[in-house]
């Protein structure tokens, strides 16, 4: 089995749009949620978003779209993209960079890449709208490749030449979670030697109201406090978009060719609750199992882990069953890693999640913080039993996990140490 190594990362976030934009947002616990104008109406409840900053894709006519220069995209492959793909396209491009790839690299049978999106609702919605009221022939020929659950897929690896294993995965909040998760498997069985992985979201008023009718998202209108992971007074999470890329390959190329390498994937775990289709299992089970599983697989102990970055988004059901499963994993054994929710300060990334938190702490493990759970100052019941770190720490380690948790009841638990 090939041991499995991080050489790229890149980020189109609320905090950030680069790696030191993010390291120093997360450093100094400064959010990127904002009072958002789309919510701005009277029968919409929620007024918080984690924006985007420098993109503007607010108009269904992509060339009226406004991005850093540094992207410059023909008209061509503009015109079939949603906004999250424009996102995941930006950071993958950064990645690629990062892990000093050339375009012959990347394009390369030994190269793959997998991703992960819901789509794009605002797309959608729009061009099947279009369709219907003026007919076929005067509508978007690439309305459907610019639309569906595949659009990342599709564009990117059309773009980039891939020719190594694709797919898109869409399971939810742990989407990404299981895209790095096969993107791992692919390159320990050696099936491949690189693999690249993307997580992608519009983060509009289209992509996240929705949640609004499930009474998901909290109604506080203070963007510096809307966010509270583990803490009583949580009332919803906060949505957020953007995109996230990571460059995964085996330790012999890395090797080979002289790469950084930021941190190592060392396992991973899955596990379902059984249990509801919107709701978590009340006492975390399936979370359990999904981190119990992601140690066995990395050859671990819970006592060898140092840190979680964990799901957490700032709903009451999600946070008490992740209390419950770290609690089991950890507290009860006698064991106080050190934990957070960076969702505090991103918002909630729905698909896009699990790659974000996973970037996020292979970027810290590589810079020596621990980025700090921001919010937290009344705890949620059992969350006292935690060593939950309300303020980011400079502090080198070298084993952490982090956690994600969809619909379905779908668990992910990724496992990475420092090299």
């Amino acid at each position: 089995m090939s041991r499995v190594v991080v050489t790229g990362l890149g980020f189109i976030t609320s905090i950030g749009n680069n790696r030191d934009d993010v390291h120093s947002s997360l450093e100094d616990l400064r959010s990127g949620i904002e009072w958002y104008p789309g919510f701005d109406k009277p029968k919409i409840p929620i007024s918080v978003l984690g924006t985007i900053k420098d993109f503007d894709t607010s108009s269904m006519d992509q060339e009226d779209w406004s991005y850093p220069s540094q992207y410059r995209l023909n008209r061509s492959f503009l015109r079939s993209l949603s906004p999250h793909v424009l996102y995941g396209y930006c950071a993958m491009k950064d990645a690629i960079q990062d892990a000093g790839l050339e375009p012959e690299e990347i394009s390369h049978p030994d190269t793959g890449m997998f991703t992960a999106s819901a789509g794009s609702t605002s797309s959608l919605v729009y061009h099947v709208n279009h369709l219907r009221e003026y007919g076929a022939e005067r509508s978007q020929p690439k309305a459907i490749v610019a639309s569906i659950a595949g659009t990342l897929n599709f564009n990117l690896a059309s773009h980039f030449h891939i020719r190594g294993a694709t797919c898109g995965y869409v399971s939810a909040c742990a989407s990404s979670g299981h895209a790095l998760a096969a993107a791992y498997e692919e390159i320990a069985s050696g099936r491949q030697q690189r693999m690249v992985v993307v997580g992608a979201e519009d983060g509009n008023a289209e992509c996240i109201l929705p949640f609004a009718a499930m009474r998901a998202l909290s109604v506080n209108p203070d963007p510096t406090t809307a966010s509270r992971p583990f803490d009583r007074d949580h009332d919803g999470f906060v949505g957020t978009g953007g995109g996230v890329a990571m460059i995964l390959e085996s330790e012999e190329l890395a090797q080979s060719r002289g790469a950084s390498v930021y941190a190592r994937m060392s396992g991973y775990g899955q596990a379902s609750d059984g249990y509801s289709a919107v709701l978590p299992e009340p006492d975390g089970d399936g979370l359990r199992r999904a981190i119990e599983l992601a140690l066995k697989r990395a050859d671990l102990s819970a006592s060898d882990i140092e840190y979680v970055n964990a799901h957490a988004p700032s709903t009451q059901m999600g946070d008490l069953a992740e209390i419950k499963a770290l609690r089991k994993v950890f507290a009860e054994k006698g064991l106080s890693p050190m934990v957070s929710s960076t969702k505090a300060l991103t918002g909630h990334a729905l698909s896009m999640a699990s790659i974000l938190e996973a970037g996020i702490s292979v970027l810290a493990m590589k810079n020596g913080f621990l980025p700090g759970s921001a919010n937290f100052v009344n705890p949620e019941k059992g969350a006292e039993d935690l060593n939950i770190i309300s303020q980011t720490r400079k502090q080198q380690i070298d084993r952490l996990i982090t956690n994600s948790s969809g619909f379905g009841g779908a668990n992910v638990c990724l496992v990475f140490e420092r090299e």
